[in-house]
């Protein structure tokens, strides 16, 4: 494992080089496994969401991966929404390459007096400004072994957004490239990972009002396979992911700390999650959430998940369909 220090070394610099201005949507987001787990995935993913999760991870991945779903996610304050993540992701891995198109609509909803009106005509206390940042984001990923049981990846993504206000008033789409930088280093039943998304921190210019960006993320995490020890039957994995850093979101700042676990059940026809995560800065939002896979023909999965907390924390959903093999 001491190999995988310089790696580690480089993920934490490029985390240390962000500023903190105002940004766009969280690290959990994509992927029903990974959101089922409560976002305790950076050195579990080994589905084609690790083009989002951790792009080093694809070398744990099977020979084909290929995933296609819809999400939302949602942020409260004070019992009112104050915003909302509604993607499409759709994935593909075949290491050691992958290909990934991410669909994202994130609306913030910043608070106001009863003066303002939202459309449609209805006063709201609760509901002022409501900014949205529409992105497509169009990703090749590429996976490089360093020594045996360590791998680097990255996945290059061109990003085409456009932000919108309450007022009308609505951006030119622009495109501008970034890229994530994932790590992962395997031995036995152990695995631990690291990632830095958003490496450039894309911003997208708005008219008539400030800008929205995709903020620098930098998360490690451990995991433990329970089917990888020798002459283990158990399919069963436990994970944690530590953000290294606070970073930036429409809703507060964020840095979480999440933990889950994944059992596979019947030769892999079932699968059964939960895990939970906690906002330690901004709001200290904390959620559980839990999810299933189950297998239609053998390599063939339909995937959920939910979220729930408070009514001042995180909720949400999904669904998607899987084929691996």
């Amino acid at each position: 494992m001491r190999r995988l220090f310089p790696c580690v070394s480089v993920l934490a610099l490029c985390a240390l080089g962000w500023t903190g201005s105002a940004a766009a949507q969280p690290i959990e987001t994509v992927g029903e496994r990974a959101m089922g787990m409560g976002g305790a995935f950076v050195a579990v993913a080994d589905d084609s969401s690790a083009t989002w999760w951790n792009p080093a991870a694809l070398a744990a991945g099977p020979f084909v991966d290929v995933a296609v779903g819809w999400s939302k996610s949602e942020f409260r304050q004070d019992g009112a929404r104050r915003g909302r993540v509604v993607p499409v992701a759709v994935s593909l891995s075949t290491p050691p390459f992958g290909a990934s198109y991410y669909r994202f609509r994130i609306t913030n909803i910043q608070s106001s007096g009863p003066t303002v009106t939202p459309p449609g005509g209805r006063e709201d206390g609760r509901v002022g400004v409501v900014q949205a940042l529409t992105v497509d984001d169009i990703g090749v990923t590429l996976l490089h072994s360093v020594f045996t049981g360590v791998h680097v990846g990255t996945t290059l993504k061109f990003l085409r957004g456009r932000v919108e206000h309450t007022s009308g008033l609505g951006s030119t789409p622009e495109g501008q490239f970034d890229a994530d930088l994932g790590v992962l280093a395997v031995a036995g039943p152990w695995r631990v990972g690291g990632v830095v998304r958003n490496l450039r921190a894309a911003e997208f210019d708005a008219a008539g009002g400030d800008g929205v960006k995709l903020p620098r993320q930098a998360r490690v995490g451990v995991a433990f396979d329970g089917g990888a020890r020798r002459g283990s039957m158990a399919a069963w994995t436990v994970s944690a992911d530590v953000d290294v850093a606070s970073y930036a979101t429409g809703t507060g700042d964020r840095r979480v700390i999440a933990a889950g676990a994944e059992r596979w059940l019947f030769g892999k026809r079932i699968g059964v999650r939960g895990g939970g995560r906690f906002n330690q800065v901004g709001h200290k939002e904390r959620s559980a959430t839990g999810g299933v896979s189950a297998a239609i023909r053998p390599g063939m999965f339909v995937e959920a998940h939910a979220a729930g907390g408070g009514s001042d924390d995180e909720r949400g959903w999904g669904v998607s369909a899987r084929v691996s093999f």
